[in-house]
């Protein structure tokens, strides 16, 4: 089985940007220096994740300066009506040949109260049922209308004019859509709806152990999900140069910083004093913290390059989450990665800091050592080329 490369295009951007000092200002000029990077690297897309930036209008705004890399569009369902977001699309892919995915977001109550949706947790599932169904009805050019508990369409006219028509559908399944859900509905939600379900990364066995779970419920409906997961990736040539770059991220923070963090991540009723972890290797780092001692960064794997270090989505001491990372030389990374695909898992959506300087070490030492499926014959870098040559070519828009 061949897996999906994607890598993250959304701001901030810099070389540790979780902190101030390492934050870069990251304009439309820089994100388009990095839509241009992952296409001629030969990524399979790139995730548009939530930031202060409307996420389907960065991606439209880049679609003339790529050529093959697809979009992973981050999408609450409500923001625009389910038809509205349907022409969106149709006018994406028309213009992109079909490189528009969604990745449906559910959210929270009080995120998607802001946006002027209110609906309890189980509702706010239901509702997305209805909303994508009725997004993909309108999407593959049905116009009889949509009848339901939350959505409600009137049938669409059309006349002779051309400004009645659509353009019609470029991707004749569907949108794919991609998402998550973990408690028991939002599985039932990802099982009925989505075409790829995605989780935060754990260990390979136990974050198969999740998606085999979730398999099984489709199973009972007669569906076939995708699996992909979220990592952060530090890559090099050797092990030892990469647990360097690690620790010199480490070295970025102090004590107190990792004591907040583990606070962030506590359970409910549990303090930082009282709380006991059942991982001997979190309970380690814990006593140290307490002890006033900042672990080292080896001391955060948790498995086989599998690190829980600090990063823009968290440092997730307690468990591993949106920040864990995949830490080691490119034979190190690609044997984890291959692991992972033996678990189920056929897409990872990666990140670097910075991001186009750390996607051409992915696409120049890990490229090679996997079987990828992106659709497409990926471009040869310069092997005569070092990565800091490489880094120094121009980007011409």
């Amino acid at each position: 089985m061949a897996v999906k490369l994607l890598w993250y295009l959304t701001s901030p951007d810099g070389p540790y940007p979780w902190l101030e000092s390492g934050r870069w200002d990251t304009d439309y000029e820089h994100l388009q220096q990095i839509a241009i990077t992952a296409d001629r690297l030969g990524f399979y897309g790139s995730l548009m994740g939530t930031s202060e930036y409307e996420t389907l209008a960065v991606a439209a705004s880049l679609i003339p300066f790529t050529e093959r890399l697809k979009f992973l569009v981050a999408q609450h369902p409500g923001e625009v009506q389910p038809a509205v977001l349907a022409k969106y699309a149709q006018t994406f892919d028309a213009f992109s040949k079909g490189r528009l995915l969604f990745n449906v977001v559910n959210g929270n109550d009080k995120g998607l109260a802001a946006l002027g949706i209110h609906y309890t947790h189980d509702e706010r599932y239901d509702f997305s049922k209805e909303y994508w169904t009725a997004f993909q009805q309108n999407y593959l050019g049905d116009r009889s209308g949509f009848e339901g508990e939350f959505i409600q369409i009137a049938p669409r006219l059309e006349s002779g004019s051309p400004m009645s028509k659509w353009s019609g559908p470029t991707q004749k399944q569907g949108v794919p859509l991609w998402g998550a859900g973990t408690s028991a509905k939002g599985v039932q939600h990802s099982v009925e709806l989505l075409d790829v379900y995605l989780s935060f990364a754990n260990t390979p066995p136990l974050l198969g152990e999740k998606f085999s779970k979730v398999s099984d419920e489709a199973a009972i409906i007669g569906r076939t999900l995708e699996f992909g997961t979220r990592l952060q990736i530090i890559v090099r040539e050797t092990e030892e140069e990469a647990w360097q770059y690690a620790q010199s991220l480490l070295d970025k923070i102090d004590l107190n910083y990792a004591i907040e963090a583990v606070k962030r991540q506590l359970p409910p009723n549990e303090t930082f004093e009282s709380y006991h972890s059942s991982n001997p290797i979190v309970q380690r780092n814990l006593t140290l913290l307490r002890h006033g001692v900042l672990p080292r960064a080896k001391d955060f794997e948790i498995y086989p390059n599998v690190w829980t270090g600090p990063s823009l989505f968290g440092f997730d001491i307690l468990n591993p989450a949106a920040g864990t990372a995949l830490v080691g030389s490119a034979e190190n990374i690609a044997e984890r990665i291959k692991e992972y695909e033996s678990y189920g898992v056929s897409a990872f959506i990666l990140s670097g800091f910075p991001l186009i300087g750390e996607a051409y070490r992915v696409a120049d030492l890990l490229f090679p050592l996997l079987e990828l499926d992106h659709g497409f014959e990926l471009p040869k870098l310069n092997k005569n080329s070092s990565i800091d040559s490489l880094l120094n070519q121009e980007i011409v828009v």
